[in-house]
């Protein structure tokens, strides 16, 4: 079929077709063997014309593996063949026991493409395509092979589907028939679905900068007070006799800043009165009673404003909420976790605001009111009852409660966020991989415990344009692209508008899996951030048929098209039958 070696460069080399045999199969993507007295490479055919063939060369061929990559060119005598049967598993990968079933190639009659478990899914992914493409399905297939995959039983595996569209609640349905050990948990954010469980964020697990990307701070001299006050809603909830002690030493701060600042009495009376609502004790409150030299008086008392306009017990208020202030606390630090309500953290917001006189200065007004009335409407919202789970627990059995749900180990958990408008939908995205990840990093044996966090449309959240690096001085997804790996934690983002992404994560991504891509600027932004493409590969995806995605990275021998089969279940991705409803 092939005839001499007619030209060669660096990266190709063309060849004649026999004269007078006829080519029965269209040689255009399938490959070949050159061959000379010294070795063997491995080529795929890019260009027919005028009986002659371009070949690009991709690797060499040695004891029966492929090498990417070709050190030394063939010699001008070597002959050109195509791949014969046993030879086939060489490009599309062999059913070994790190094996795991893609799909099937349109080029070699439908024989089935491998990817190699391990460097898939021990690296970050990515999945692009034009809506319609195939991309949910192809994510919905491609885990429902992990699951019926026989070389590998994935029983400790653990999946995490951000699932903004709903898209996957009954795709992986039927885990359990797979496999009684396989079990599917479906979250929902929510207050409607029945069918669902309603998904639980403890407040207490949120850090500083947790809090205010709920909070959507957006000016750094916000973070001190959310910080302040973060501590200060752990302190409120202890209750040991040092916690008692120290609340009441910053109460009797708070009150004294108040008693001699610039206000009038009114406002001063005011500002106290808020104090102690939003923390009181024993011995600060409305009701307690304060010893005077023979009498007592209650606390609101004591802030009755006379004639000339001061307290009538001004000095006995001021000896009584003295002698409660001890230095000794003003390096008092309370315990890192303690059970907490949103409600409870408004009280210490409030006190923050008030004990600190953030609202007394014309520069911090804004900032106060701001982070006060977004607080007060997650409040109100219908999302804050995620925030306030039952009881306490702490991190790790937080992470039981997900993944072993009454002792029950659960392999995929989709966290279903269409009713979350886009912006709270990435911060409780964030919050999750941010946890996951302060998770993993503890873990004595690094990487034992793998996570993959699959992104759905990941251009809403894994934004190229982000505030988190100037707010914060880092991005959870960009940290996790560039450190998650090693402590086991890795991620999967699916979009369909790749060149909205983050340059950073996209840049750490291993594997591939690109179905059709149109837009000019998507096209572009693959061949110039993704590593080891080529113009040749960008240019195969724009021909694909839907479902059919081409795939490449470290978990392939070389890029392939891949036929991927229709997911069973499917997930709720397709186009409404507009014929069908028009006729009803």
């Amino acid at each position: 079929m092939f005839d001499k070696i007619t030209f060669m460069n660096d990266t190709s080399l063309y060849a004649n077709l026999v004269d007078g045999v006829q080519v029965k199969n269209n040689l255009l993507s399938m490959h070949v063997v050159i061959s000379d007295t010294e070795k063997s490479i491995l080529g795929e055919i890019k260009e027919i014309k005028d009986n002659q063939v371009k070949i690009e060369l991709i690797g060499e061929l040695r004891n029966g593996e492929l090498f990417n990559g070709v050190l030394r060119k063939p010699l001008l005598d070597a002959s050109i063949r195509t791949l014969v049967e046993e030879e086939i598993p060489l490009v599309l990968g062999k059913p070994d026991k790190n094996a795991l079933l893609l799909g099937s190639s349109p080029f070699y009659n439908q024989h089935p493409v491998y990817l190699d478990v391990n460097k898939f899914f021990s690296n970050h992914f990515a999945i692009f395509g034009n809506s319609g493409s195939g991309k949910s399905c192809g994510l919905a297939r491609l885990l429902q092979n992990v699951f019926t995959n026989p070389n590998v039983v994935p029983y400790r595996s653990n999946f995490i589907i951000f699932d903004v569209s709903g898209e996957y609640t009954q795709a992986f349905s039927n885990l359990n028939a797979i496999n009684p050990k396989f079990n599917y948990r479906l979250f929902t954010t929510g207050t409607n679905e029945t069918n669902m469980e309603k998904l639980y964020l403890p407040i207490w697990l949120l850090n500083v900068n947790d809090i205010a990307q709920l909070l959507m701070v957006n000016s750094h001299s916000q973070i001190p007070m959310i910080e302040k006050t973060l501590k200060l809603a752990r302190s409120f909830a202890e209750t040991g006799e040092n916690a008692i002690q120290f609340k009441n030493h910053l109460i009797a701060k708070a009150i004294m800043s108040v008693l001699f600042s610039d206000s009038s009495p009114a406002n001063k009376k005011n500002d106290i009165f808020g104090i102690i609502e939003s923390c009181s004790t024993e011995q600060f409150n409305l009701n307690a009673e304060v010893q005077g030299v023979g009498y007592t008086r209650l606390f609101r008392d004591c802030f009755n404003i006379d004639k000339t306009g001061t307290f009538t017990e001004g000095i006995l208020i001021t000896e009584y909420v003295s002698k409660f202030i001890n230095p000794d606390f003003d390096s008092y630090e309370p315990a890192d976790m303690a059970y907490f309500t949103l409600q409870d953290f408004e009280k210490a917001l409030e006190f923050t605001l008030i004990s600190d006189g953030w609202f007394k200065n014309k520069q911090t007004y804004a900032d106060a009111m701001t982070i006060r009335v977004r607080l007060r409407a997650l409040l109100t919202g219908p999302h804050s009852g995620m925030f306030n789970f039952p009881q306490y627990i702490n991190i790790d059995q937080y992470m039981g409660y997900l993944f072993f749900p009454n002792g029950t180990k659960c392999q995929i958990l989709n966290i279903n966020l269409e009713d979350m408008d886009d912006s709270f939908a990435g911060v409780i995205t964030k919050i999750f991989t941010r946890i996951i990840f302060d998770y993993a990093k503890k873990i004595p044996l690094r990487g034992s415990i793998p996570f993959n966090i699959l992104v759905e449309e990941a251009h809403r959240y894994i934004k190229k344009e982000d505030n988190d690096d100037y707010l914060y001085g880092y991005n959870i997804f960009n940290r996790v692209a560039k450190e998650g790996r090693k402590y086991g934690v890795m991620l999967g983002v699916i979009s369909q508008r790749p060149v909205e992404l983050s340059d950073t994560v996209i840049s750490q991504c291993s594997n591939f899996l690109i179905f059709k891509t149109n837009h000019p600027l998507d096209v572009e932004y693959i061949k110039n951030m993704i590593p080891n493409i080529n113009t040749e590969i960008v240019e195969k995806q724009k021909g694909l048929q839907s479902g059919t995605c081409l795939g490449f990275g470290t978990a392939f021998k070389i890029p392939v098209i891949v036929r991927m089969e229709q997911p069973n279940p499917m997930p709720l991705s397709t186009n409404s039958d507009v014929v069908k409803y028009w006729m009803e």
